[in-house]
């Protein structure tokens, strides 16, 4: 009886974890992909970095205290290239500091339960600080605060949940979304058109970064001739932007904005395949966003500071846990830059 008890809470462990990561085996921390690439820095001066074994960023340069720290990046899924620059950042400032043993893991898609189950797996695998882009405001929170009695320090990243952190480091996203609003007024502006409809496209109605997005967005049209339609969320599937694309150009739409990589690279890339023009605002900058602007298929990407974002991060989780940083709820913002083909 004892054994099929230990079999059945093993199969619910791993149940609960096959998210987190990866999709294969729960035990493999990173998935064996470019962007989770992690080195091991030699404390010579100038030696190589070479690939470690388990894709687990160690780094030993000594640190001023002397202590050495297991940090863990979570973000919302492990596939869009903004979160690599995250990861950047925090390899950087790991290699910088010394004495740090990084893992970036995340779900396979946007979902509370999954990230809150990477969340528990950097407290059992003994993580000093947790750097996190929730998912949603509210849903990882249980986890958040078990992390935090477990002695975790929380830092946000991109998007932050409710739950009280270290800091958080992020773009001002409804200051930003306006900026995106205004940059796509101008533009209809300059071609002549006065009024029309505008689609919208979100990541889940549940990403706080995106709904301050698109709030943003909606207040720079207050006042004007201009439609904002409905929001449609794309949660992980390209078709259902190809889908809102299509029923757009057949409703007359004027333009449409795209609140991250996933949905503004699937926004262009549906007006690619349809062989069609529009005007098209949206976010970040991956090498598929990039092309499309250079193409002229999207006409402005608000490029953030991911990278500054995952450094800075981690180097205020360490000095956190050196007691070197005491403050708590802070927030900074690291702003955006208007990304169009002229300005590439």
């Amino acid at each position: 009886m004892r054994k099929k008890l230990a079999l059945i809470c093993v199969m619910c462990l791993g149940m609960m974890l096959m998210g987190c990561g990866t999709t294969t085996t729960p035990e493999i921390i990173m998935p064996d992909k470019p962007m989770t690439s992690s080195v091991t820095q030699d404390s010579t001066e100038g030696s190589t970095p070479t690939k470690s074994a388990d894709k687990t960023e160690t780094t030993d340069k000594d640190t001023t205290s002397g202590n050495s720290y297991k940090v863990y990046l979570i973000t919302m899924d492990l596939t869009d290239s903004y979160w690599q620059s995250i990861d950047k950042g925090c390899q950087k400032a790991a290699k910088e500091i010394g004495n740090i043993t990084y893992k970036w893991i995340g779900p396979d898609s946007h979902d509370d339960a999954l990230q809150s189950a990477c969340v528990d797996q950097a407290v059992a695998d003994g993580a000093n600080a947790i750097l996190i882009a929730a998912n949603s405001a509210d849903g990882v929170n249980d986890s958040l605060k078990a992390a935090e009695q477990a002695g975790c320090k929380i830092v946000y990243v991109d998007s932050a949940a409710s739950y009280d952190c270290v800091t958080a480091l992020a773009t001002d996203n409804e200051k930003a979304g306006q900026t995106a609003g205004q940059t796509m007024l101008q533009d209809l502006k300059d071609q002549g058109i006065e009024s029309g409809t505008i689609g919208i496209m979100g990541v889940t109605k549940d990403t706080a970064s995106c709904v301050a997005r698109e709030k943003g967005f909606r207040e720079a049209f207050e006042g004007t001739n201009y439609t904002l339609a409905d929001t449609v969320y794309m949660e992980d599937d390209a078709s259902k932007a190809a889908s809102a694309v299509s029923d757009g150009l057949s409703n007359g739409y004027i333009g449409f904005f795209g609140t991250n990589e996933g949905t503004t690279s699937a926004i262009g890339q549906a007006l690619k395949d349809a062989g069609q023009q529009s005007n098209v605002v949206g976010f970040d900058t991956s090498d598929t966003v990039l092309s499309l602007v250079a193409d002229g298929v999207i006409y402005a990407t608000m490029q953030q500071n991911p990278e500054i974002m995952g450094h800075d991060g981690l180097e205020i989780a360490v000095k956190a846990l050196n007691g070197e940083y005491t403050d708590t709820n802070t927030k900074t913002d690291t702003g955006v830059t208007v990304i169009t083909k002229d300005a590439m």
